[in-house]
C-alpha cells in the first residue's frame, strides 16, 4: 500500500485519541502511524509515547524517534536511554546513533556524566556521529571511566572528531586494560601523522590480542615507517592470517623491498585473502625480485588471486628495470 501524507489536522487528532487507548496495542501502533507519517509535528505526541506505562509502548517510541532527527527527537530519545527496561534504553541508543543533526547533542552532553554505565555509553554512541566540538571534553573525561563499554564510545567521540590535542589521551588507551579500548584507540590514531601516535602504533604490534596487531598494521601503512619495517615483516610471522593480511598491505603500500622473501613466502597459504593480498603487495612494491613468486600464481585456483597477479605482473616492465646491474 502506498503512504499519502495526512493531509488535516483531524488525521493527527485521531491518533493523538489512539494514544490515549486504554488498550497497549492500540498505542503501539498509534506510535507506528505517526512515524510513518515522517512529520516533524509528530515528535512532540511520539515523545508522550515515551513514558507510556507499557514498556512494548515505549520501545515503539524509540525506534519511532530514531526515523527524525533534531533537538526535540534527542531530547525525547534520551529520556528513554534512562529507562528501566534494557531493551527500551538500547533502542534508544541505536536511534541517537542515527542523529545527524548536530544541535541534538544538547541534551546528550550532559548524559556522559549520568549514574549509570548504560546511560553514558548511549549518550557517547550518539555523540560520536555528531562530532561536536564541544564534545571532546566530555569524551575525554569518558576516556578514564571505569566500564570499559563507555571507554570504547568515548575513544569513538574523541576518534571522530580527530583533534590533534586528544593525542595523549587516545595514546594512553593504546594501553588500556581492556582489548577492545586499546582496539578503538589504535584504530582512532589513523587521522594524525604525529611520531607520538607512529610509536604507539609499533608498541600495538607486540600486543597480546591479535585484533590489537590487526588494527595497528593496517594503520602503519599510513605512516612512513623506514627502518621500523623490519617489526612489520616480523608480524608475518604471526599465528592469525587476518594480522599477516593487514601487514602484508602495508608494507605493500610502503614499497619494502627487503619484505618480498617473506611476503613470497605467504604464497603458498591455504587463505586465499592472503595470497591475493600478498600478490597485491609484490606488484605495489615493483620489484624484480618478486617476479618469479607472481609467475608462480598465475594458475591459482582463485579467481581473485589471479585477478590481482594480472594487474601486478602488468608492472613488469617497471620490475625488469629494477636494481638493474
Amino acid at each position: 500500500m502506498v503512504f499519502e501524507p495526512f493531509e488535516d489536522e483531524s488525521d493527527f487528532e485521531d491518533l493523538a485519541d489512539r494514544l490515549n487507548d486504554p488498550d497497549p496495542a492500540v498505542r503501539r501502533v498509534a506510535v507506528m502511524d505517526l512515524a510513518d507519517t515522517a512529520d516533524p509535528d509528530a515528535i512532540p505526541m511520539i515523545a508522550r509515547a515515551v513514558e507510556d506505562e507499557s514498556a512494548e509502548v515505549r520501545l515503539q517510541a524509540a525506534i519511532a524517534l530514531g526515523e527524525f532527527d533534531g533537538l526535540a527527537a534527542a531530547t525525547a530519545l534520551c529520556k528513554a536511554l534512562q529507562d528501566a527496561d534494557g531493551k527500551v534504553s538500547r533502542v534508544a541508543a541505536d536511534s541517537l546513533a542515527e542523529l545527524k543533526d548536530p544541535e541534538a547533542a544538547d541534551p546528550l552532553l550532559e548524559l556522559t556524566a549520568h549514574e549509570n554505565a548504560k546511560v553514558r555509553e548511549g549518550a557517547l554512541l550518539g555523540l560520536k556521529q555528531l562530532r561536536r566540538p564541544d564534545a571532546l571534553a566530555n569524551g575525554i573525561e569518558a576516556m578514564k571511566d571505569p566500564v570499559a563499554a563507555v571507554r570504547i564510545q568515548a575513544v569513538g567521540v574523541v576518534g571522530y572528531l580527530k583533534a590533534e590535542e586528544a593525542l595523549p589521551a587516545l595514546i594512553a588507551c593504546c594501553r588500556d586494560e581492556d582489548p577492545e579500548v586499546r582496539r578503538t584507540a589504535v584504530s582512532a590514531l589513523a587521522f594524525t601523522k604525529s611520531s607520538h601516535a607512529r610509536d604507539a602504533l609499533l608498541a600495538a604490534l607486540g600486543d597480546d590480542n591479535w585484533a590489537v596487531r590487526e588494527i595497528a598494521a593496517e594503520v602503519l601503512g599510513r605512516f612512513p615507517i623506514g627502518k621500523d619495517a623490519q617489526k612489520l615483516i616480523v608480524l608475518l610471522d604471526d599465528p592469525y592470517w587476518q594480522v599477516r593480511v593487514k601487514a602484508v598491505r602495508s608494507l605493500g603500500v610502503q614499497k619494502v623491498s627487503e619484505a618480498i622473501d617473506r611476503i613470497g613466502a605467504q604464497l603458498d597459504e591455504l587463505t586465499s585473502n592472503l595470497r591475493k593480498e600478498a600478490a597485491a603487495a609484490l606488484g605495489e612494491i615493483a620489484d624484480r625480485a618478486a617476479l618469479p613468486y607472481l609467475e608462480s600464481l598465475v594458475d591459482d585456483p582463485d579467481p581473485d588471486v589471479r585477478k590481482n597477479v594480472r594487474w601486478a605482473l602488468g608492472n613488469r616492465v617497471t620490475m625488469l628495470q629494477s636494481n638493474k646491474a
